[in-house]
């Protein structure tokens, strides 16, 4: 609970990883989130659907939390949203675009008419208890990114959101320096700076370079052209849009969050379209495939997304063939490089050529946050007196740690907290002394929860197998009726015969012996069975499989 007269700020999510991102400021009884992504699970996590942040203590406090302000519509921002407002339904306020995204997630879940939202933009103002909140225009990948300043009694907190500094960006979507100037000219006491960056040195590259480079190798290309790229990079989508244009092609749309970014982008007029220009899929192969333009999800190696089905020829009525190119217009996220290599290897073999790689290794994309110089420009905009990085892992936090000192902020003014660390601000003083909870939540299917327990059974299984035992067992007098049957998967086949053996002879001992100790509860038999079965297997094949007697009373 916030104490009077303080105003806290911490993270659900976003610290210590790339990710699930979710803030709040707390001030006096009035708690305002900001944020609530996901990120998607690792190959340890067996079955995990979506990681979204743990929100027990907002869950707990319910009562004191107002709104919840959205950046821009990226999934790590938005994704956990429909979980969240399942639990605390407040008020949503988030950009045109923004809300267009959303809107398909509640759609999706069958919660947007239970949802209030509330369409804002740069010059936008809301009042909530004691803080006025107000915004900047920043630059992103994506439409319609705001930054966010809290004006509260102990000084103006601002959230960047996740920014670069583009001087010609692809949607002519600026970033306001005047306008975060002017903020900076009237005091920032807290700054919270987005850190993915933080480790890359100069500016970031500028969207123009991949327009440009788009162009030049459409004109080149004798067959389909198929652009891989994330759906929300409504930039890009415009590029490759005026690229098919310039060539003459005709632009088809692969992947269920490909066609509902677009759509939403053109229904709100952020995407311009030639009349004419998209074709069904269907209709592919009813061109020639000099006239053909393909823009499909999956440039991160996605398993099921149509890149890696069109890689394998999976894909129903759209095949590669030798001469397309294709183009991968993203960047890998840390931890896909794998499975995107794999993409391109088996493009390769279909004959196909195959343009990857960011930066100047292929022109074909630069990252949508801000390199060192661009967060040391915010930085010095801002001037805050504290500093606070978000937004990735330690390294970039560290980083940006070391960037914001380098422009002026002191030494000893800087917060590298973990999810749940609470900076406390009194008399325009903070300090970090307090931790909340905070952790992940794991989506499985329609389970959302910890599901430690899940995954525990779910990594033995994975590891050493699993053997069920079934016990025929006589309701009259409880002596077994006939030889236990043993079902193994995932286990062994070597000499498994002699093991089966073996085993049997254990469960039938084990059974007489507490018959005739006059222990007859099913829970006592299954225990021990299951203890001497497990300490057996762990002695004779250094394995430890999961044991499930079953008992079945006839």
């Amino acid at each position: 609970m916030n104490r009077n007269g303080i105003v806290s700020v911490f993270a659900l999510g976003g610290l210590h990883e790339v990710g699930k991102n979710m803030y709040a400021i707390e001030c006096g009884e009035d708690i305002v989130v900001i944020d609530c992504g996901n990120k998607f699970p690792d190959e340890s996590l067996l079955g995990i659907d979506l990681i979204i942040p743990d929100i027990s203590y907002l869950i707990e406090n319910k009562d004191r939390v107002r709104a919840l302000i959205v950046t821009h519509g990226h999934e790590d921002h938005i994704g956990g949203i429909p979980y969240f407002l399942k639990k605390i339904n407040v008020p949503v306020y988030a950009t045109r675009f923004t809300l267009g995204l959303i809107e398909i997630k509640l759609k999706e879940h069958r919660f947007l008419r239970e949802s209030e939202l509330h369409e804002i933009h740069s010059e936008s103002e809301i009042q909530i208890g004691d803080m006025r909140i107000s915004f900047f225009k920043v630059n992103h990948s994506i439409p319609d990114c705001l930054g966010i300043v809290f004006s509260t009694p102990e000084g103006n907190i601002v959230h960047t959101g996740d920014f670069k500094f583009d001087l010609t960006p692809a949607n002519n979507e600026r970033s306001d320096l005047h306008r975060m100037a002017e903020i900076g000219n009237k005091g920032v006491l807290l700054l919270l700076s987005e850190s993915t960056n933080a480790e890359r040195k100069g500016f970031t590259p500028s969207e123009q370079m991949v327009g440009d480079n788009l162009e030049s190798i459409f004109m080149k290309c004798k067959q389909k052209v198929i652009v891989s790229t994330f759906a929300s990079n409504v930039s890009r989508i415009q590029q490759v849009i005026h690229a098919s244009k310039k060539t003459r092609r005709k632009l088809a749309l692969l992947g269920r969050s490909m066609v509902n970014v677009v759509g939403v982008a053109m229904e709100r007029g952020y995407l311009d379209v030639p009349k004419g220009m998209l074709i069904d899929a269907r209709d592919i192969h009813d061109l020639p495939p000099e006239m053909v333009t393909i823009l499909c999800t999956g440039s991160q190696g996605e398993a099921m997304a149509a890149l890696s089905r069109l890689s394998t020829g999976n894909f129903r009525g759209v095949d590669i063939y030798p001469e397309d190119t294709v183009i991968l217009a993203a960047g890998p996220i840390p931890g896909n490089e794998k499975n995107v290599t794999t993409i391109v290897d088996n493009l390769y073999k279909l004959g196909a050529h195959v343009i990857y790689g960011s930066g100047s290794s292929s022109g074909m994309h630069v990252s949508g946050h801000g390199y060192q110089e661009d967060l040391k420009l915010m930085i010095t905009l801002m001037k805050p007196k504290y500093f606070v990085p978000i937004h990735g892992e330690y390294r970039m936090l560290y980083h940006h740690q070391l960037l914001a000192e380098s422009v002026g902020v002191e030494p000893g003014n800087t917060f590298i907290l973990k999810n749940g660390d609470v900076v406390d601000i009194q008399n325009s003083e903070a300090r970090s002394t307090r931790t909340i909870p905070a952790g992940s939540t794991y989506v499985d299917g329609i389970d959302v929860g910890n599901m430690e327990f899940v995954l525990r059974d779910r990594k033995q299984i994975a590891e050493d197998g699993m053997l069920m035992i079934i016990l025929p067992m006589s309701k009259e007098n409880a002596k077994m009726l006939a030889d236990p049957e043993i079902i193994s998967r995932g286990f062994v086949d070597n000499n498994f015969s002699e093991l089966r053996k073996r085993m049997i002879r254990i469960i039938q001992e084990t059974v007489d012996e507490l018959h005739a100790a006059d222990r007859y509860s099913w829970n006592v038999k299954k225990k021990q069975i299951k203890r001497l079965i497990s300490q057996y297997i762990k002695e004779r094949t250094k394995k430890e499989p999961m044991i499930v007697p079953i008992l079945i009373e006839i």
